[in-house]
């Protein structure tokens, strides 16, 4: 085991003794201890990020999650790595918490009869298969509806159900280039670049989540279930939002401003003596603040900078001098100064900085799961948290066919011989 192995096995087991401690003092347990969608069932017919995304959202929130998987490989990203926790990828982990995995063979018809009973007894199906692949299964919404009418069916593509995409294949980097992202995205003057994460396909899941929950609602108040299309295109060109708007009706082309702001000035990244902060003013009264704390009070009273639209005008000029400003210090001592100002600031930490980041911590977002198998996975836990309900991590992400047996006997009452028989005749598998 390598020295750098070993300090950081040391600093992640003192960060989970540090989170250990600190959710001692967090509020205690809810009302309603399993969530707000407790009751609910979700066949999960997903895979890759964005439905299995809208799947983990749906089960934090209290809904049992029933995930279909193929024999042999499962879920694609159970092997997108390094890094694994023995055999399962950390990528994988990272989305399929308080899920039961369930293998069944779709193109065998008796597989697929499963699948179509179990769905009988779900409230929610979600499905990302490419439009129309799923028809041949007798697995589409039509075919569904005939033996559940009441069921919300949700399908996430990447561009719809029909148009001249409809047969692409979905991606988030394609989808974000296609979509304009990749365009006002990088360095200004540079390359067009991807964010970090894939955010069309995390939006997407956020979307198709809501809009499930906004369905379950309407089909409380008229008891008709209904199918929703979600995609990564129209998902990407809705973030566009202010951009978009700016070009309809100013016929504004925006361009790429790396960490900077088309419209508001200052509001970007600054290189320090040793690493990076971010800054933002946006009104005069803030960047009268900021000028005053980095003790550059001749800036605020410049002609060319009274205004934010001067300022914007000006955009060069400003941003060079703050910019030989900001090296003079470092970035712990920019902070110190900047603590308690009116305006936003902060720095750019790296993956490590931020799970250790005290508020991170103290917000209690790094939990520790242990698996079947006995491993300790430490994954991000919810983000949002309610008063009277619960939003959590209730299971571990799961093993492949690990719950294969256990969802049959119970949703379907197979019997012990006739779920062997299928184990046996690679229809279905159990762990």
């Amino acid at each position: 085991m390598t020295l750098l192995t070993l300090l950081r096995r040391s600093v992640r087991d003192k960060g989970r003794a540090l989170r250990s401690v600190i959710s001692q003092y967090q509020p205690s347990a809810s009302v309603h201890n399993d969530g707000p969608l407790r009751g609910i069932k979700v066949l999960d017919l997903t895979r890759v990020l964005a439905g299995p995304y809208t799947t983990m959202v749906l089960g934090d929130l209290g809904a049992e999650v029933i995930k279909i998987e193929k024999p042999g490989d499962g879920d694609d990203t159970r092997s997108w790595g390094p890094p694994f926790v023995n055999s399962e990828s950390t990528y994988f982990l990272s989305i399929n918490r308080n899920k039961k995995s369930v293998v069944v063979d779709l193109k065998r018809s008796e597989g697929s009869n499963l699948v179509r009973k179990l769905a009988a007894s779900c409230d929610i199906l979600i499905e990302n298969y490419l439009p129309g692949k799923l028809d041949k299964y007798r697995l589409d919404y039509e075919s569904i509806r005939e033996s559940s009418p009441g069921i919300i069916y949700c399908s996430i593509s990447g561009y719809g159900s029909d148009g001249p995409y409809r047969n692409r294949p979905g991606y988030d980097v394609i989808a974000a280039g296609i979509g304009g992202l990749l365009h006002i995205t990088g360095p200004e003057g540079g390359d067009p670049c991807k964010a970090g994460i894939p955010v069309t396909d995390m939006a997407t899941g956020l979307y198709a989540s809501t809009s499930i929950i906004a369905a379950l609602v309407e089909k409380h108040k008229s008891g008709v279930g209904q199918k929703i299309e979600c995609n990564l295109l129209n998902t990407q060109v809705a973030m566009l939002s202010y951009v978009a708007a700016a070009y309809l009706n100013g016929g504004l082309e925006w361009h790429r401003w790396g960490t900077a702001h088309g419209s508001i000035v200052p509001y970007q990244a600054f290189k320090t003596a040793d690493s990076y902060i971010v800054v933002g003013a946006g009104n005069n009264t803030q960047f009268q603040q900021l000028c005053k704390i980095i003790q550059l009070d001749n800036l605020a009273d410049d002609p060319r900078f009274k205004t934010n639209d001067l300022r914007v005008k000006y955009r060069n000029d400003l941003i060079n001098t703050l910019s030989e400003r900001f090296q003079q210090a470092t970035t712990s001592k920019w902070l110190e100064r900047l603590e308690n100002c009116g305006f936003p600031y902060g720095p750019i930490n790296t993956i490590g900085q931020v799970l250790n980041d005290p508020q991170v911590v103290h917000n209690g977002l790094i939990q520790t799961v242990e698996n079947a198998n006995s491993d300790k996975v430490d994954i991000i836990g919810p983000a949002v948290t309610f008063s009277e309900s619960q939003n959590r991590i209730r299971s571990p992400p799961p093993l492949l066919g690990q719950h294969t047996r256990e969802v049959l006997k119970a949703e379907l009452g197979l019997d012990k011989d006739n779920i062997d028989r299928l184990h046996k005749e690679n229809i279905i598998y159990c762990a």
